[in-house]
């Protein structure tokens, strides 16, 4: 697995590192979008590969204020990001913006259009961009992530607060093993209770993306706080897939319930076993529904 040099999108002032796996290059355009204040590395590559194997072209990005993309100055008062959840409400950009992003991006790349897959704060981000800008998105798929119109106190009906105060007592890292540290920290507590913790594969992608930083809680509070005007999710009308975990530590199934209950003729499949991420074993299984929904797609577009 290769990827391309790292180039950069443009919006307005804002750039957006991205970059291409070099396999499957003649495939479908498939766009990935990372959660909350992490990089592009977090993607497990052999998650990728397997997007490859069923037939996509895989590029993927760093959203503003994570990786190597633009960041906003840190303010003198130390960001919560939990509070500007709370709040739902945001200073430094909009959610409109982090959409438009993901446009500027596809641009980059030369794509018209493209499949969306979101994880997290990225399923969210992926939402919103469907809504958006439907015409440059062919499927959406939402993996782990809440409804993109439930903000402010009504999200915490969907977390758990547990895991919430686990995160909260995770330090701003300074040095690169204290970054290294909190890296592994999160990935643990986001990581599947029904399949093994695979610390060699987690190392490899925080290693990976180590200097750009982890658990940044200002970054953390720009992004979750940017507020969204846009339309409800009722009114996507992109053919959806909606994958959640039944044991995510982080959000509980309610949240994809949600999401797939207010998307028309959206697929939710529920994962026995699975957390905050992506297991490895689930990863050729996560790309052929990919896959399918995207054949489906094809086969609505079809129809005369």
């Amino acid at each position: 697995m290769t990827w391309t040099e790292r180039r950069f999108a443009r919006n307005g002032a804002v750039e957006l590192a991205h970059d291409r796996l070099r396999e499957g290059a003649d495939g479908e355009p498939l766009l990935l979008v990372m959660g909350l204040a992490v990089s592009r590395h977090w993607w497990p590559g052999e998650l990728c590969t397997a997007f490859a194997d069923a037939g996509f072209a895989v590029a993927r990005y760093d959203q503003r204020d994570a990786g190597e993309s633009t960041r906003l100055p840190k303010r003198a008062a130390r960001g919560n990001p939990f509070a500007a959840l709370a709040a739902g409400r945001g200073a430094a950009y909009t959610a409109e913006d982090m959409a438009d992003d993901a446009v500027a991006v596809l641009d980059a790349l030369g794509w018209e259009s493209a499949h969306l897959f979101g994880h997290s704060l990225g399923g969210v981000v992926a939402q919103r961009v469907a809504l958006r800008h439907p015409d440059r998105v062919r499927t959406l798929t939402s993996s782990a992530a809440l409804p993109s119109d439930v903000g402010g106190l009504g999200a915490f009906r969907h977390l758990r607060l547990g895991t919430l105060a686990k995160f909260a007592r995770i330090k701003p890292a300074r040095g690169r093993e204290e970054r290294i540290a909190a890296g592994l920290a999160v990935a643990r507590l986001c990581a599947s209770p029904g399949y093994p913790f695979d610390e060699a594969e987690a190392l490899e992608r925080i290693t990976a993306d180590v200097d750009t930083g982890i658990a940044d809680p200002d970054a953390q509070s720009r992004q979750i706080g940017a507020p969204w005007h846009g339309p409800a999710l009722a009114e996507l009308r992109v053919p959806a897939l909606v994958l959640h975990g039944t044991d995510d530590p982080l959000l509980k199934p309610s949240a994809g319930r949600a999401t797939a209950a207010a998307i028309r003729d959206a697929r939710l499949v529920l994962q026995p076993g699975v957390g905050h991420d992506i297991p490895r074993e689930r990863h050729t299984a996560v790309a052929a529904e990919v896959r399918a929904l995207a054949d489906r797609a094809d086969r609505r577009d079809d129809r005369p």
